[in-house]
């Protein structure tokens, strides 16, 4: 194998599958980065077992020399120093060469690097999910969803099913739903043109789908999207991004979401926020992060919170709308601005049924996005 080719090119498709690279691997050749060399251009792989992504780095791209190809071939380079590495070489243009023993020569500029690779037979295949039902949707907007409920993710490995996404697919509505059993946070989209696609039970894991939101680019373009058996894949212009879908079957979350509540709140999102991040300054000083909602005579509510060292914090909001029955409520205020940062909408509703009741957040958007925090019981 030898090439030439332009450094900020390569750099960028090292960082899309190092993403891929686990240090926790046993798997030596689960270490390294694959490269293929072929007169049509260069193919990075990497992988974990539950994540393999792959990008291409064409030999021209609108008429401009990316790759010049000497001579094809493939080799497997440690990640952890090739990443580093191409990122600091001084020079535009890097110069590549596999010798015998897959001993590999870089070039750029006045530096020269001797890698020992390894032989690229040994990295395993990426799976064939190709020929099944395929759904498009902006990348903009699978960022949003992904955003929008991930942090409602569990961080419990005891319940692996829970560290996930449940995607489901019906009717043309996509739903994104994540639980850790304290919080639910859900989102809906439709997708034009999948009224004859269904799927469910397709969950996969959390900090898998950050990491692909890392790579999907800001400007507006679809990806695609194979769901297979045990297997899903995301295509992006040049990467492909296949993960495992996780074991197991998701709990029924549709049973803790109440139809009719007894008290709903309409509040400026931004004020309640800053309201409710002040509050929890002091309550996390108790290690509780416990803040006490309270709907007052005049029809606005009362945020306050306490620390046995501190003080006391307390202060008045007015409300947009108020319907129902009077409520004092207590909860975690953390898992509140965690749902207060996502959400876009500069109004939002929140649903009470009853003091130890699910609380309701529902955006005053197009979004479909509703969160459900567990309350506290508390003496006071």
């Amino acid at each position: 194998m030898k090439i030439s080719i332009l450094k900020n090119e390569l750099n960028e498709s090292i960082q899309h599958v190092s993403k891929a690279i686990s240090s926790r691997t046993t798997i030596p050749i689960l270490t390294g980065i694959k490269m293929e060399v072929s007169y049509q251009g260069v193919t990075l792989t990497a992988s974990d077992t539950d994540i393999s992504i792959q990008s291409f780095i064409p030999a021209e791209n609108d008429s401009t020399q990316i790759v010049k190809v000497e001579q094809p071939g493939s080799v497997v380079l440690p990640a952890k120093f090739f990443v580093e590495i191409i990122k600091k070489l001084p020079s535009t243009e890097i110069h590549m060469e596999v010798k015998e023993g897959f001993q590999t020569f870089i070039a750029s500029g006045a530096t020269e690097i001797q890698m020992v690779g390894l032989d690229p037979e040994e990295f395993p295949v990426l799976p064939n999910i190709e020929g099944n039902e395929t759904i498009s949707l902006p990348g903009d907007l699978l960022k949003e969803m992904i955003k929008q409920t991930a942090f409602s993710i569990s961080s419990q490995e005891t319940t692996p099913i829970l560290t996930g996404i449940l995607w489901n697919l019906s009717d043309g509505e996509l739903k994104f739903t994540a639980t850790d059993r304290h919080r639910l946070a859900t989102r809906a989209a439709r997708l034009e043109g999948t009224e004859d696609i269904h799927f469910g039970n397709v969950v996969i894991a959390g900090k898998t789908l950050n990491e692909l939101s890392k790579i999907i680019p800001d400007q507006n373009m679809l990806v695609d999207i194979v769901v297979a058996d045990n297997q899903v894949l995301f295509k992006l212009d040049r990467v492909l991004f296949y993960t495992r879908i996780l074991d197991g079957i998701y709990p029924d979350t549709s049973r803790i979401i109440p139809s009719v509540y007894k008290t709903e709140l309409t509040l400026d999102t931004k004020k309640l926020s800053e309201s409710i991040d002040r509050a929890y300054l002091l309550s996390r000083e108790e290690k509780t992060n416990i803040v006490r909602l309270q709907t007052l005579e005049h029809g606005g509510i009362e945020i306050s919170s306490s620390s046995s060292e501190l003080g006391k914090v307390r202060e008045e909001l007015e409300v947009v709308d108020f319907k129902g029955e009077e409520l004092k409520i207590s909860f975690n205020s953390k898992y509140m601005l965690d749902v207060l940062k996502v959400v876009d909408s500069e109004q939002l509703t929140i649903a009470f049924t009853g003091m130890m009741s699910p609380i309701i957040l529902k955006p005053l958007d197009a979004s479909k996005a509703l969160y459900v925090i567990l309350p506290y019981r508390t003496t006071n």
